[in-house]
């Protein structure tokens, strides 16, 4: 009966942890949000807000959703789309789900931490039992957060990497009698299966380009989503270009040269960090080893002949 007893106490004290986070979690989520906006003067909203409506979450689940955390602030959802966005989460619902996976994960982690006792039938006391159900929590609150920034930070790598090659490929069609816009589409293509996630920008590109949008602001578009210094610097000096009507082929090679300086020169800083790097094992790995097999014949000599003399023979 006690075994019952202390079950439904703790199940009660886990149902009241997690309301009293949900509601300290959203009132300091309107908080932030609300000292967001009133940094933001009106009229700052990106021009790519128009292709991210909310088309396909007009459904009573999601308005809820928004209703009841704190995207339903227009700055706070800017800001949570554009972090999804350089994560690669384009789709217009991405916000929504992104709030439902970090409330069932709050409240689904520290649920299975329970049913985990209930199922071992250990009673770990009070004091733990509140500790692990808060420490779940939190894990389960951040972990979506986490989850999001480790994948834009894996994904600007990747563009990084793969844009100077995009970049060489646009050069030769652009010289080959291509126009700007057929060498977004042909390269895109091209590159599909060696580099998809700079395939994947050029083929939105080209897309937004088809439905009409301005090729200046479906570039500066590509930049926000890709976060990344040489594409930006691609695209102010694209948009440059056109605007003053200079040879885009010529400006593309001279820049591509550039984009292949700069990837060799990181190459050769990797190159020289490797005998730094390799100082941390030499030492406490490698070293020791060596010593010891240089002093061990020494050591084998001192005992052979101090050791009877120690023992008095």
């Amino acid at each position: 009966m006690s075994v019952h007893l202390d079950l439904i106490i703790e199940a009660v004290v886990f149902l009241t942890i997690v309301g009293v986070t949900w509601v300290f979690g959203r009132e300091i989520e309107r908080a932030a949000a609300q000292r967001r906006r009133l940094g933001v003067q009106q009229g700052t909203v990106s021009s790519s807000a128009p292709l991210l409506q909310e088309e396909g979450t007009d459904n009573r689940f999601f308005q809820w959703i928004r209703a009841s955390t704190s995207i339903s602030e227009p700055v706070e959802q800017e800001r949570l789309r554009g972090e999804l966005l350089l994560a690669g989460f384009e789709n217009p619902a991405a916000p929504v789900w992104f709030v439902i996976a970090r409330f069932l994960l709050a409240i689904g982690l520290p649920l299975l931490f329970l049913l985990s006792r209930i199922v071992m039938a250990k009673t770990l006391g009070g004091a733990s039992f509140i500790f692990g159900i808060a420490a779940f929590c939190g894990i389960g609150f951040l972990a979506p957060s986490f989850f999001v920034r480790q994948r834009a930070r894996t994904r600007r790598q990747d563009l990084e990497i793969e844009f100077p090659d995009a970049l060489d490929l646009m050069v030769v069609c652009v010289e080959a009698g291509l126009g700007m816009d057929a060498a977004f589409i042909r390269v895109g293509e091209e590159i599909q299966e060696s580099h998809p996630r700079i395939s994947r920008e050029f083929g939105r590109l080209a897309e937004e380009l088809r439905a009409g949008r301005s090729r200046t602001e479906a570039l500066r578009a590509m930049a926000d989503r890709c976060n990344v210094a040489g594409i930006r610097s691609f695209v102010a000096l694209a948009i440059q270009t056109d605007a003053l009507g200079a040879s885009i082929a010529q400006t593309l090679r001279t820049y591509s040269a550039e984009m292949r300086s700069t990837r060799f020169l990181k190459a050769e800083e990797r190159a020289m960090r490797i005998p730094v790097l390799m100082t941390i094992p030499l030492v406490a790995c490698i070293l020791p080893v060596i010593i010891g097999a240089l002093m061990l014949p020494a050591v084998i000599d001192v005992v052979r002949y101090l050791g009877p003399a120690l023992r008095g023979q």
